[in-house]
């Protein structure tokens, strides 16, 4: 039996995943207190702890808290986010450092935190989530792709840290989600669902594979291409 703990516990993406890897598991949904407390199918074993995710201080003692009570965390999925006002953030300081705090530095944080504890145990499963906005910022939401660009650079740097520790640090990079962080946009080219998301990071989860999971996959060519547009043109590309 494992211990599968998901940070960001009523993401739509995160009760996807821990669907998936129920069945004969423990499963930690870990989220915003005062909110909804979701059941997961294939388990009768769901606990529920309250974490902000922006209260850094305060995170070991809730990884703490878990693993007293569950036994040591086996893999660790951080799906917690803002995608963040950018109109409002052009303007307004505290909007930019609310985005980078919550999708950069809460992110680091924690995963600098289970880094730690599952290298000693010399075992263990790390998911972040980056994102293609991360892979060539743009004007439309800079904001946000600059917090997933710095998240994706500190992961992979994490990753080759990690190497030959036992520990397998995911970096997952999907493109638009259609969902409700999203609610009310026009979907992206190669857009894909909560669901087929969750699919592709199980299924490198328990099969293996390169440390970036792109979702869809065809996003790998298109960003390699990217990086190649001009800037007067790439100023120009919707969200």
């Amino acid at each position: 039996m494992s211990v599968v703990a998901i940070f960001g516990g009523r993401s739509e993406i995160g009760l996807e995943i821990a669907g998936r890897l129920a069945s004969g598991n423990t499963v930690v949904l870990a989220s915003r207190a005062g909110g909804e407390r979701p059941d997961v199918a294939g388990t009768d074993r769901v606990l529920h702890y309250d974490f902000d995710a922006d209260d850094v201080a305060g995170q070991a003692a809730v990884v703490d808290a878990i693993e007293a009570e569950a036994g040591p965390i086996d893999i660790a999925v951080l799906t917690f986010g803002v995608l963040g006002d950018q109109r409002r953030a052009e303007a307004d300081v505290d909007e930019v450092v609310r985005i980078l705090h919550t999708d950069f530095v809460a992110q680091a944080a924690l995963l600098t935190t289970f880094a730690d504890r599952m290298r000693a145990r010399g075992a263990g499963t790390l998911v972040a989530f980056s994102s293609v906005a991360g892979q060539r910022v743009r004007r439309a939401n800079y904001v946000y792709g600059s917090a997933k660009a710095g998240l994706d650079g500190f992961a992979s740097g994490l990753a080759d840290a990690l190497h030959g520790s036992g520990v397998d640090l995911i970096i997952a990079r999907p493109g638009f989600v259609i969902g409700r962080m999203t609610d009310g946009m026009t979907p992206a080219p190669f857009s894909s669902t909560p669901a087929q998301v969750a699919e592709a990071v199980v299924k490198r989860i328990t099969d293996g594979g390169p440390v970036e999971v792109w979702i869809p996959w065809q996003l790998r060519a298109l960003f390699f291409v990217a990086r190649f547009v001009p800037r007067a043109l790439w100023r120009r590309m919707p969200r």
